[in-house]
Formats: structure tokens, C-alpha cells, sequence
């Protein structure tokens, strides 16, 4: 008499099997591709070598990546197609929910000083923001669910996403959500490497876990003249300086203190020799706060301050205020899924608060469309040197390889299990406001 496959349960022991079973047979393999990845870093929207490395190593599994348009980044789902579990879900006692895993491909213009074997080949080019590290672990955990599903069906489909371009502005997740990448989705989880967590730890926070971030450009005009008659001309210069010292100044006194606006200059530049009031001038940089309303109303607010600082020197103003994302914000249910799923696969001790970063993370996108949560996880070995991220000498402790797998894997297997009531068809769907 047969008898068909026992489905795994998610309880602790089988959540943490799932991944340790792949990993037992494959972590050296964890290794050795994130380093393949660090050596060989893109920018945004060049990332056309890590997308086929990418699109080969699933596809050796049997599973069929769809390449985002141009041909950098892709999704692959594994379990049953999206939409066969839609259509699935309308059965009566059946719940097919899709999850969507997320990891940003693209690396940071700034040189690798690491001195290691396998430091970045691409000079200027680097992982100095950890996503080797992301897109290591996002394809270890799909292929420890593609051989779960190739030995008992999953009860739902996990979409992983491999986006390019987070650290552009806008970034790459608005193109993978014009190409259709989170439709059927029920809910999105993602990670980032955390220097200042020690490895083995994971940062969870419900609410805002970082900011909204936007980049700002203000040109002065005016007719030039001769240094000894500033009265017959336009000051640039000296209204340049207003300006950069002013505009923060002012908005910290038009908005609520909690939003924590902020403005910090990164380029200021006007003239060429010391002796004549230039023409234009030039500030670049970028707007940050932690509050989603206050952040859709910037640009006017921003724009009115800049006129007004500048309209008693008589220069002509124009600016660009370039939208970059909101701030990301952890769904409460989504985040208790993310503690439980690391209680099971790391022990309760591993999971730690996390603060609120000024820092932009264009997952926040997704969040807008369907409920999520995004975690720290801990790349610090216990006891060394912190290197912050987007400095050259960023590098991780590789053992968070594996505690990313197991994170991963254990909240997919919990979202997806309709038994347990954790799963995305229970949890409440933000609306837009």
C-alpha cells in the first residue's frame, strides 16, 4: 500500500530543518558565491552579469526566471504559479497566498579597500552596501524551498525578487513594479546587512524603520559683475551662502521636530576666480525626514523656503526636488511573523529592537502597495572592527550567509502556512491614504 508525502508541518523543528537540511550540503557553496558576486560588482541598471549568473543558478533547479525589462534584475517563482494559487484561494478551505522575497542587486561607485582575495575586479565598483550579501542569501533561500517543494509542494508561492538599481534615484523597485512584479503578491519581506548588529542577531521594528529620502537642487541666477561693486549686481555667492545655511534652518522651525527634517548639502559651487560675482550657482543635496505625511508635502514646502531666503538679493531661483522613497514601514503583523520565523530558526536570544535609520531604502515602495516588513540582520563579528556601510572597507562576517537562509526560509514557510493563521491572507492590508 502507498502512501503519498507527509506535508511538513511549520512547527519550530521543521522550520529550521528546511533550511538546515539545504545548508548541511551547500553553506561552502553560500560562501563561494557571495564572494563570486563581490568580486564582480554593477552599478545600477548595468547589472547584466549578476542577472545571468543569477537566471543560471535557478534555472539549474527547474525553475524559470522572467528577466525585468532590460535585461537587469529578475523574479522567479517557486511553488505553484501566482496565478493558479489566486485562482486556488477561491476554492472553499483553500488558501494559496503569494510572498515576496526581495534582494537589490546593484553596488556603490566608490573603490573596495578591503584586502581580501576577493576584493571588487572593477575599479570604482564595490559592495560597500552589502547586497551580495542580500542577493546570496535571497538565492540560497530559493533554492532551500525549491528542493522543499520538489519533495512535498509548498502551500503557496514565494516570489523571489533580485531587483537592480536600489541605490539610484528613483530606483529599480519602481521598475519591477511597472513590470508587474508584485501582482497577486500578499505580502513583502526583505533583509539589510547591519554593521552595528553582531552576527547571529536580527533588528526587528514595527512602524517606520527608515526614512524618507530625496534629493534636492537649487541654481542661482544672476548678471555677474565685479567683486568691488557687489550694489550694481547679484551676490550669488553671498546668497548662495543664505541659502545653504538658511533652508535647513527655516524648515526646522515649519515642521513638527518629530518628522526629523533634515537637509544636508553634499555640493556647493559657484565662481572661478576671486575677483568676479559668477553668473549661477549651484547646491546639491538631499532631504531627508521620518514621517510619511510631512514627506508628500516637501517638495512645496521646500520650494516656497528656497524662494523666500533668496528673494531679498534679487537672484533668480530655480529647483528640482527629485522624489526618492518614502520611509519603509513595518506592517505590526508582517514584523511579528519576521520574530516568530527567528525565534524558530535562531533561538529567541536572537532577536533585537532596532531603531529608526535616516537612511533611504527604496523597498518602502512596495510597502505602499501591499503590507511588509524589512529587517536588520546582524553582520558584525562579535568583538571586531565596525565598518560603517558605503565606506570602502565594508565587509561581513559570512556567517550571517547561513542566518540569512534560516531567517528567510523559516518566515516564507510561516507566511505561507495557512494552519498556523500567521500567514499574509491574515494580515491587514494598509490602504493608500
Amino acid at each position: 500500500m502507498s502512501s503519498s508525502p507527509t506535508r511538513e508541518s511549520s512547527t519550530p523543528e521543521a522550520l529550521d530543518h528546511v533550511a538546515g537540511r539545504w545548508l548541511a550540503r551547500h553553506e561552502p557553496e553560500l560562501g563561494r558565491m557571495r564572494r563570486y558576486l563581490h568580486a564582480r560588482p554593477e552599478l545600477g541598471r548595468q547589472e547584466f552579469e549578476t542577472t545571468r549568473y543569477l537566471a543560471a543558478r535557478l534555472a539549474e533547479v527547474g525553475l524559470r526566471p522572467v528577466l525585468l525589462p532590460h535585461g537587469c534584475g529578475l523574479w522567479v517563482d517557486v511553488g505553484p504559479r501566482a496565478d493558479v494559487a489566486l485562482a486556488d484561494a477561491t476554492a472553499p478551505g483553500r488558501r494559496r497566498p503569494t510572498l515576496l522575497l526581495r534582494a537589490d542587486i546593484d553596488a556603490l561607485p566608490l573603490d573596495d579597500e578591503t584586502e581580501t582575495d576577493y576584493r571588487s575586479v572593477t575599479p570604482g565598483v564595490s559592495h560597500a552596501c552589502g547586497h551580495d550579501v542580500h542577493t546570496t542569501i535571497l538565492l540560497g533561500t530559493g533554492l532551500a524551498l525549491a528542493a522543499r517543494h520538489a519533495r512535498t509542494p509548498l502551500p503557496g508561492t514565494v516570489r523571489l525578487l533580485f531587483q537592480p538599481a536600489e541605490e539610484l534615484m528613483p530606483g529599480g523597485s519602481l521598475d519591477a513594479i511597472d513590470a508587474g512584479a508584485l501582482a497577486n503578491v500578499s505580502c513583502a519581506l526583505a533583509l539589510h546587512c547591519d554593521p552595528a548588529i553582531d552576527v547571529g542577531k536580527v533588528g526587528l521594528r514595527v512602524g517606520p524603520v527608515t526614512a524618507a529620502s530625496d534629493q534636492l537642487e537649487v541654481t542661482l541666477r544672476g548678471p555677474g559683475g565685479h567683486t568691488s561693486r557687489p550694489q550694481n549686481t547679484v551676490d550669488l555667492v553671498y546668497a548662495l551662502g543664505r541659502l545653504v545655511t538658511e533652508l535647513p534652518a527655516t524648515l526646522t522651525r515649519l515642521v513638527d521636530p518629530r518628522t526629523a527634517m533634515c537637509v544636508v548639502w553634499g555640493q556647493v559651487s559657484a565662481g572661478s576666480v576671486p575677483n568676479a560675482i559668477p553668473r549661477t550657482a549651484l547646491a546639491r543635496g538631499t532631504v531627508r525626514l521620518l514621517d510619511r505625511d510631512t514627506w508628500r508635502s516637501a517638495p512645496d514646502l521646500v520650494e516656497r523656503v528656497a524662494h523666500q531666503v533668496v528673494a531679498p538679493y534679487g537672484a533668480e531661483v530655480s529647483l528640482s526636488y527629485t522624489r526618492g522613497v518614502p520611509p519603509v514601514v513595518n506592517d505590526p503583523g508582517v514584523t511579528h511573523l519576521f520574530e516568530r520565523a527567528a525565534v524558530a530558526s535562531l533561538g529567541p536570544e536572537a532577536v533585537v529592537s532596532t531603531g529608526q535609520s535616516l537612511g533611504g531604502e527604496d523597498f518602502a515602495w512596495y510597502l505602499e502597495h501591499v503590507p511588509g516588513a524589512l529587517a536588520r540582520l546582524g553582520t558584525r563579528t562579535p568583538g571586531g572592527p565596525t565598518y560603517d556601510l558605503h565606506q570602502g572597507r565594508f565587509d561581513v562576517d559570512e556567517r550571517a550567509l547561513g542566518v540569512g537562509v534560516h531567517l528567510l526560509t523559516a518566515a516564507a514557510l510561516l507566511a505561507l502556512d495557512a494552519r498556523a493563521g500567521v500567514g499574509p491572507q491574515n494580515l491587514p492590508v494598509r490602504q493608500d491614504s
